[in-house]
């Protein structure tokens, strides 16, 4: 099948900047077409849900993906919503839940469904909470966390660290995808007006026993404060 590689830089500007741009939302898609966006649209990291013969993968779906949603997203810029009505459709007959073609969805919900049941991909996170030796397998990390007074406009880098500290989770090995969620949701509360998207993330103090330096002497740190 075609295949278009993500937009980068310069031709990611000129690509998708205007009107008639994007993933185009009706009846409550706004979490897929968000979540869809960020995935594909300038990075290949998950190009494997497009192609690869997972052990449970659905070739429809994949080839919905891929042909209608996808490609469209990074060849013109643009894509109808019948494109991704007609996956919310066969999301719906493959998760039996009725209300994936009308009612407005968790993100991790339809990244759980399409990833997990549809595709049978290998989960993308390993999170240890510091108190238990238990490892929770995740395909998304959301954020949650207490409002910050002092934290207005805050980054991606400095939520997740946030998020990380206050319910005591590592990551127990370098994800080859990380993909978080941003306490921005929903149509009645959001915690921050604006977050500023960190373009690199940093996560060597998130990482279960890494080695890592003393902020007073500079040797290989021996214990750790949160």
């Amino acid at each position: 099948p075609d295949s278009f590689p993500p937009l980068r830089n310069e031709t990611a500007v000129h690509v998708l900047r205007g009107r008639m741009k994007g993933i185009q939302g009706h009846c409550n898609s706004c979490y897929m077409d968000a979540a869809l966006f960020s995935l594909f649209s300038c990075t290949s990291v998950l190009d494997s849900m497009l192609f690869k013969p997972f052990p449970l993968c659905d070739r429809n779906v994949q080839s919905i993906l891929r042909d209608e949603i996808v490609n469209p997203l990074r060849k013109t810029g643009f894509v109808r919503a019948r494109s991704v009505m007609h996956l919310r459709e066969q999301l719906t007959d493959k998760g039996q839940c009725s209300s994936f073609t009308n009612a407005e969805k968790d993100p991790e919900e339809f990244l759980n469904l399409i990833m997990q049941q549809i595709l049978g991909i290998e989960p993308l996170l390993k999170l240890q909470s510091g108190s238990q030796e238990e490892q929770q397998d995740c395909y998304c990390y959301q954020i949650f966390m207490d409002k910050q007074e002092d934290l207005v406009v805050p980054d991606v880098q400095q939520l997740v660290e946030h998020s990380f500290l206050t319910y005591d989770l590592k990551l127990v090995e370098i994800p080859s995808c990380f993909i978080i969620q941003m306490p921005r949701f929903g149509k009645e509360y959001k915690m921050f007006s604006k977050i500023i998207p960190s373009l690199e993330l940093d996560i060597t103090d998130l990482l279960l026993d890494s080695p890592r330096e003393c902020c007073v002497c500079g040797d290989v740190a021996t214990l750790e404060c949160s």
